[in-house]
């Protein structure tokens, strides 16, 4: 699962660009599914076909990152930008980006590293900048329009790996991992892989109208609390299991579907933990109003540094949670 991560994630893939990292998971997927298709949105349906005596399922991950995009030149060379999806303001300052072309710039606000940066106050984003090097406007290889990903290592820490863009290349793993360990399943089960959910849920949106499921689950990381003083009381660390989403701002998990999932996970003795988060949602929220609505919840990898230019997490924890979907999707139930 390390080489896939660290494959998925040195792919460029912000928000609405996300073609390369389609191409990558549709050359894993493609010879383990029975149908694929692509929507107009550009989301990756890998079809598993069932017995025909269980449910339609959607396990949706999403494929894009949070990145910035060009809003002006100044001064003919330095790149005014703004956010695509929430972007780490106070972890900017130093940021590396690559932009699709393979332009690498460093990002810096007005007056440099200033004292400002270390206190509360950040500066507004209007004062940021990337600087690619260029000496003129004729040498300025970027411009209007032109999205950049941020640039972090792949580094292999033991059980734990650091990285870029685990946000939500994790979740696309444990997908790829439970399609290629699922034997046999009574239930027709989506793959989904959606686009553009770091700018509010629209590929799932769109793929669940689309595909009409009757229950749907979003793979997706989840923010922990387990490092000195953290901002938000969030019960999840690294290392325990993967979490099993009972509430976030955009969702509450179908409580028959979390007690499923918890009731695989103790039989299967599969470590687990239960996740409320008080701040953002996932693919789940957007599936789960779909027509007339679809029983949703969710199953999330703990990862802390969430949307800065590192985050961190424990692979036993997408091993695990590999380990419970694929327990869960083998079983009839009765939902």
């Amino acid at each position: 699962m390390k080489k896939l991560l660290q494959q998925l994630t040195e792919i460029y893939g912000p928000s609405g660009f996300e073609d390369e990292v389609r191409a990558a998971i549709r050359h894993h997927v493609e010879p383990l599914a029975d149908d694929i298709q692509v929507d107009a949105m550009g989301n990756l349906f890998a079809l598993k076909r069932g017995d025909g005596s269980g449910r339609r399922i959607m396990l949706a991950a999403h494929m894009d990152e949070i990145g910035v995009i060009v809003t002006q030149v100044e001064d003919e060379v330095f790149l005014r930008f703004s956010g695509v999806g929430t972007i780490p303001m106070k972890a900017l300052l130093g940021a590396q980006v690559r932009f699709a072309n393979g332009t690498i710039g460093v990002i810096s606000h007005d007056g440099g590293a200033k004292p400002e940066i270390i206190g509360r106050d950040t500066p507004d984003l209007g004062r940021w900048f990337i600087d690619v090097g260029a000496e003129s406007r004729d040498d300025l290889p970027v411009g209007v329009g032109d999205v950049a990903q941020f640039l972090s290592p792949f580094q292999d820490l033991g059980n734990r790996v650091l990285g870029r863009a685990f946000d939500d290349r994790v979740g696309c793993v444990v997908l790829i991992e439970t399609l290629r360990q699922l034997d046999a399943s009574p239930h027709d089960i989506i793959f989904t892989f959606t686009v553009q959910e770091e700018v509010g849920l629209r590929g799932a949106r769109v793929a669940a109208f689309g595909m009409e499921p009757e229950i749907a689950i979003a793979v997706d990381v989840a923010p922990t609390g387990d490092t000195p003083r953290p901002e938000l009381a969030i019960a999840l660390k690294l290392g325990a299991g993967p979490s099993i989403k009972v509430a976030d701002t955009g969702m509450i998990s179908h409580p028959r579907l979390r007690r499923a999932l918890e009731a695989v996970a103790r039989e299967r003795d599969i470590p687990y933990q239960l996740e409320v988060l008080p701040l953002g949602s996932t693919d789940a929220a957007a599936m789960q109003a779909s027509r007339s609505g679809v029983i949703a919840g969710a199953v999330s990898i703990p990862t802390r540094y969430t949307h800065l230019t590192s985050e961190m997490l424990d692979v036993r924890d997408a091993e695990n949670a590999v380990r419970l979907l694929t327990a869960f999707l083998e079983i009839q139930g009765d939902l």
